[in-house]
């Protein structure tokens, strides 16, 4: 490799921009859809809020899978937090 030139793995990765693309058009076309009909707008929502946090349910198991030790640590937080409540 030549002196001053990147390596390929410091480019971003094609497919991941794809993938942001393509939620990015899907997310415009349900809120233009939640604009055109004010009855859908609570079922529009919901389906918003179940994308979301299934989105937010795989990134706290991706970082749990990158950083083990820090999961640890929390998981062994939330047990003396739950051994420690009163009803």
């Amino acid at each position: 490799m030549p002196d001053g030139e990147k390596p390929k793995r410091d480019q971003p990765d094609q497919q991941v921009q794809q993938d942001s693309q393509v939620r990015q058009d899907s997310q415009v076309r349900q809120d233009s859809q939640v604009q055109q009909d004010p009855e859908e707008t609570a079922a529009a929502r919901r389906r918003r809020r179940a994308q979301f946090l299934r989105e937010l349910h795989e990134a706290k198991a991706l970082r749990d899978r990158v950083q083990p030790r820090r999961a640890r640590a929390a998981r062994m937080r939330q047990a003396m937090r739950m051994r420690t409540f009163r009803w």
